[in-house]
Parts: C-alpha cells; structure tokens; sequence
C-alpha cells in the first residue's frame, strides 16, 4: 500500500507540477523583482530542533553566517573576509524538524574594504516547489590582511559590481 502511495504521488505530482529550474543561480521574487543566488541548502534534524520544538535561533544564525562567508568570498576572490556586522534577523516563521531549508544571498554593496549581503532563509516544499520566507537579515564583511587590518577589496570587483548594477556584462 505505501509503495503504491508513493508511485502515486510521484506520477501525478510529476504531471502537476514541475519544479522550476533556476540552474542554481537565480531566483526572482516578489514583484521587486530582485535577484538573489541560491548560496545553501540545509535540512533541519532533530539535533537542531529546542523545547519548544522549533529550530533553535543560533543555529540558523551559524548557517546563514557560513553560507553568507562562502559567497562573499567567492564574489571577491578572496578568502580573507570576516564578519564585522549583522543585521537585525526577523525570525518570521518557525522550522521544524525535516524542514528543507534554502538560504539565498544578493550583494547589496561593495565598498572600499567590505562587502553587505541582503539574505533570505526560505522553507522549501519538496512537493510543491514553494518557498516560504522565514528569516531575513543583512551581513556585512569586511576584507582583512594577515594582521586583520583593513585592506581593498580589488578594483576588478567592485568595478564588476557596478556593471551588473547597471546591467552590463561583468569584466572576467
């Protein structure tokens, strides 16, 4: 009966409804119409989860700080990035375990030294394709030396970041 079920379900969700594909790139939402990269995937386990059978809050602040990390330093090519500020995080709905969780990532600048990122925690339907908001906040990096100075971010990107402000084609 349950193989039946799940053969069920996947004929008929197949021919209902075909997952999007954003190639892992990008993904507009609202009718902003923002562009923001998909940077994590993560699925919430029961280690994960508090009393009050939620997500606990830190560790979703861990998960948004590597995955926000990971970005930064790829969009600057350079590993030398640190944390300096986070935003307020609205917690907007709660995660339970086995939720599928999407972590998305858009630079919103690129300054002398560091760099912010506007971040969007979403709560994936496995059946449905949706995703549902439930954590937003704003990470800021800034680019030290070996002595955790202060140094450029290089001219090359932040040059790129302005062309694709503008839409133009960025530099290799």
């Amino acid at each position: 009966m349950f193989s039946l079920l799940i053969k069920f379900r996947k004929t008929n969700l197949s021919k209902i409804y075909s997952p999007p594909d954003y190639g892992g790139l990008f993904l507009y939402h609202n009718k902003r119409q923002h562009k923001m990269r998909l940077i994590n995937k993560k699925i919430v386990m029961a280690r994960d989860i508090g009393i009050h059978g939620n997500l606990f809050g830190g560790i979703l602040m861990a998960w948004i700080d590597e995955a926000a990390a990971a970005y930064a330093t790829e969009y600057c090519h350079s590993p030398n990035l640190v944390t300096l500020k986070v935003g307020e995080l609205l917690f907007k709905k709660p995660l339970k375990s086995g939720n599928h969780v999407r972590i998305y990532g858009e630079v919103a600048n690129v300054g002398h030294t560091s760099i912010s990122l506007q971040i969007d925690v979403r709560k994936y339907n496995l059946y449905s394709g949706e995703e549902t908001v439930v954590c937003t906040t704003s990470i800021t990096f800034v680019r030290i030396d070996d002595d955790g100075t202060p140094t450029a971010i290089g001219e090359t990107v932040r040059r790129n970041h302005e062309k694709l402000l503008a839409g133009a084609e960025p530099v290799a």
